[in-house]
C-alpha cells in the first residue's frame, strides 16, 4: 500500500521594511499564496535580527535602507544569526553597485520594489530554492558598471568621508599623500562622483560609517 504524497513544504517569509503600508501590501500579496507564509514584520535592523533569530524563516524580505545603521552592513549578521534563511533585498535602490555589494555580503537575491508582483513571486520561490536571482535589467547593467573598490581604497573613502584631509588620511594609512591621492581620483572615477559630498553619502549608504 504506497504513502500518500507529501504536501510541499510552505516557505515561511519575514517581511523587513521601515514603512507599515509596505509591510502590509507585501503580506498581503505573500499570504494569498498557497504555499508562502509570512510569519513575522519588523521596522528596524534591530528587529530584523530578531525577528530572523527566532524565526529562523526560509526567506528575509529585506529592505536595504532601515532605521538602525542601514541593512547593507547589517546583512552578515543577519545571515550568521539564521544561515539557512535566504536573504531576498527589496529596494528602491537601482545602482548596481548596491546590488553588487548586497550579494557579496550574503544576499542571496535582489529585486526593484518597481518589480511586477509575479517577478517578486519568482523571486523568493528561487531563492527559498537555493538558487540566486537577480532583476534581469539590473543583472546586464551589473556587468557593465564600473569595477568594485579595493579594499584599500574603502579604507580611504572611510577615513574620507569622516572628515580627514588627504595628509590626515595619509599618516593613518602609512600612505605617502600622492598615494591618498590617487586612490580617492579612482573612488572618484568608480563612483562617478565629483564631490565630497557624493562621497559620504557613499559610505554612508554602504556601510562604511554609521548614520
Amino acid at each position: 500500500m504506497g504513502s500518500a504524497p507529501a504536501e510541499a513544504a510552505t516557505i515561511t517569509i519575514v517581511v523587513a521594511d521601515d514603512h507599515a503600508v509596505v509591510r502590509g501590501g507585501l503580506r498581503r500579496l505573500l499570504d494569498g499564496e498557497p504555499d508562502l507564509e509570512v510569519v513575522a514584520e519588523a521596522g528596524d535592523v534591530d528587529e530584523t535580527k530578531a525577528r530572523v533569530a527566532e524565526h529562523r524563516p526560509a526567506i528575509l524580505l529585506l529592505d536595504l535602507h532601515m532605521p538602525g545603521g542601514g541593512s547593507l552592513q547589517a546583512l552578515r549578521a543577519i545571515r550568521d544569526a539564521s544561515p539557512q534563511t535566504g536573504i531576498l533585498v527589496l529596494t528602491m535602490q537601482d545602482d548596481p553597485g548596491y546590488a553588487r555589494e548586497a550579494m557579496a555580503r550574503g544576499a542571496r537575491g535582489y529585486v526593484l520594489k518597481e518589480a511586477e508582483e509575479a517577478d517578486l513571486l519568482h523571486a523568493v520561490r528561487t531563492v527559498a530554492a537555493g538558487s540566486t536571482y537577480l532583476q534581469p535589467e539590473l543583472g546586464a547593467r551589473l556587468l557593465s558598471a564600473p569595477e568594485p573598490l579595493t579594499e584599500r581604497e574603502r579604507e580611504v573613502l572611510r577615513l574620507l568621508a569622516l572628515g580627514h584631509t588627504n595628509a590626515e588620511t595619509a599618516e593613518q594609512l602609512h600612505l605617502s599623500v600622492r598615494t591618498v591621492e590617487t586612490h580617492r581620483s579612482n573612488i572618484q572615477s568608480k563612483l562617478g562622483s565629483t564631490n565630497r559630498a557624493d562621497l559620504v553619502r557613499h559610505a554612508f549608504q554602504t556601510g562604511l560609517i554609521a548614520s
